[in-house]
């Protein structure tokens, strides 16, 4: 049977991705910051429940020992991220970016994934088909933002693109630093969640998929990569 945690899984795509991976048979532990939330969502699931914070090496490291306890770890899906919003919900104006605002989307979106990959690389290794699955966004390619007839050229936000492209630098990074375990990034794709205000076009049932399927890459699956949907994306 596979282990899968999930990080910041208590709701959005984090919460369907444990859903359709509780479907196909995996004993999924749903990550979340809040004992209620989490609680609340895992026995929704029929899954377990860890309390886990990415920004916190204390709350990382007791996770990793609760699941080594527990039997060990096959697949991690760092998930939790964030995207800074003013107050009414619109994005935060370039001219009142500062450094300490860029840090705290950092702080989940990539050193969170750093400590969790710090903490749990160790624990996947013992597994016979290890997974990590990062999720990043179509934000991160310069590409696209640059493109003037692209649709994310219009995409404004400073800090959330910019930790997007950093989560896809550490997948190709931590891929060729650990060959046996198949460690891809994806982009779920524009969907209603928290995180945009529900502004997405995709219901979570579509934007989890390609995080599901790439959950259950087996040994031989490919590593180093970044998808969507319709298949790989070229970085």
């Amino acid at each position: 049977m596979t282990t899968t945690l999930i990080t910041g899984a208590n709701k959005g795509l984090g919460f369907e991705t444990a859903r359709q991976l509780v479907a196909a048979g995996h004993t999924v532990y749903v990550g979340a910051r809040s004992l209620e939330r989490g609680r609340g969502a895992a026995d929704q699931l029929g899954a377990r429940f860890v309390q886990l914070d990415v920004t916190d090496d204390v709350s990382v490291a007791a996770a990793a020992k609760t699941i080594e306890a527990d039997g060990g770890l096959d697949v991690l899906v760092n998930n939790a991220g964030i995207e800074p919003r003013t107050a009414d919900g619109g994005f935060v104006p370039p001219a009142e970016v500062n450094a300490d605002s860029v840090r705290t989307v950092f702080e989940t979106n990539v050193f969170g994934q750093v400590r969790m990959l710090h903490a749990f690389l160790p624990l996947l290794q013992r597994s016979a088909a290890p997974v990590v699955v990062n999720v990043s966004s179509g934000a991160s390619l310069m590409r696209e933002l640059v493109d003037p007839n692209s649709p994310a050229h219009f995409y404004p936000d400073i800090a959330y693109p910019s930790s997007k492209a950093a989560v896809n630098m550490l997948t190709v990074q931590y891929s060729k630093a650990y060959p046996d375990v198949r460690i891809n990034a994806v982009d779920p794709g524009f969907t209603a969640t928290d995180l945009n205000q529900h502004a997405g076009h995709q219901t979570v049932e579509e934007g989890a998929e390609i995080i599901v399927r790439m959950a259950q890459v087996g040994p031989d699956g490919p590593t180093g990569g970044f998808f969507d949907a319709k298949g790989t994306i070229a970085w």
